[in-house]
């Protein structure tokens, strides 16, 4: 199944994303089989961070929220709140998948 993951971050801990993104992005070149897709999301209004976004292959949403809690961000207060999706890919590529 693949999942949506929607991160939002936390700014009062933004000073954290600096100090741990290397080994946040090593963890995902680790996980690329699961997490296919990842990165940050900002407000088309203000220009701000707005959290962020991973497409995640998993058997359920239980292995999808253990896969998170390994990131070196979970721990520093960075996330402030996730939310996982079940997604159905209907087109792609310019084709119906379906």
């Amino acid at each position: 199944m693949i999942y949506a993951v929607l991160f939002e971050d936390d700014e009062k801990h933004s000073d954290q994303r600096s100090v741990y993104m290397a080994a946040h992005l090593a963890f995902l070149e680790r996980n690329a089989s699961r997490i296919t897709a990842a990165g940050p999301m900002k407000d088309t209004a203000s220009g701000q961070p707005a959290g962020g976004l991973w497409l995640v292959t998993a058997e359920d949403a239980q292995a999808v929220q253990v896969l998170v809690e390994e990131d070196p961000f979970w721990p520093t207060g960075l996330r402030k709140s996730i939310r996982i999706l079940q997604w159905t890919q209907v087109f792609a590529g310019g084709k119906r998948q379906i």
